[in-house]
């Protein structure tokens, strides 16, 4: 029998404390999300990590994606520009860095997740509909769009990256 996660998804364990209501699926997301990435790569062989499978992205892209993607949505959530740094990790999500461990990058995953959760608790309800812009283009969004948007995004890497390292655990 396969292995199960030990407790109930975290939504389904009552309310975070000092979280607007509206915010807290958009968290529920994230926590779920940084509470199963060490579940499904328990184990995981560090020299499969880069493993493209018929060309698709790698468990390491998936990993490096995660933090850079809400590092990137939590920027424009604030309605701070990109910084080179922000540009740079960009540009480098989908290089081999051989150097990192699957329990590396989970880290730099969990402090976005923290940091993600420490910035919603400064928000009121009232502010979730005040317009943000994304990207170079500054393509219209919302608060609450950004913020949900940095919570679904987790969610789908996730199954992409669970669904890879199954695969590749298997060659």
């Amino acid at each position: 029998m396969a292995e199960k996660l030990q407790q109930p998804e975290v939504w389904l364990r009552g309310p975070l404390e000092d979280l607007p209501v509206l915010l807290q699926p958009a968290a529920f997301a994230l926590m779920q999300t940084n509470e199963e990435l060490p579940f499904w790569l328990k184990n995981f062989p560090k020299e499969k990590l880069w493993v493209k499978p018929a060309g698709r992205a790698s468990v390491g892209f998936h990993l490096k994606h995660l933090s850079g993607v809400l590092d990137r949505m939590l920027t424009y959530a604030k309605e701070e520009p990109l910084s080179s740094e922000q540009f740079a990790y960009l540009k480098a999500e989908e290089a081999i860095e051989t150097n990192l461990s699957v329990e590396q990058l989970i880290n730099v995953f969990t402090a976005k997740v923290e940091e993600a959760l420490t910035y919603f608790k400064t928000l009121e309800e009232h502010q979730l509909t005040e317009s943000r812009s994304v990207g170079r283009k500054k393509l219209p969004s919302t608060l609450i769009g950004l913020l949900f948007h940095a919570a679904e995004h987790s969610q789908r890497h996730l199954g992409q990256l669970i669904a890879t390292a199954s695969f590749v655990k298997m060659l």
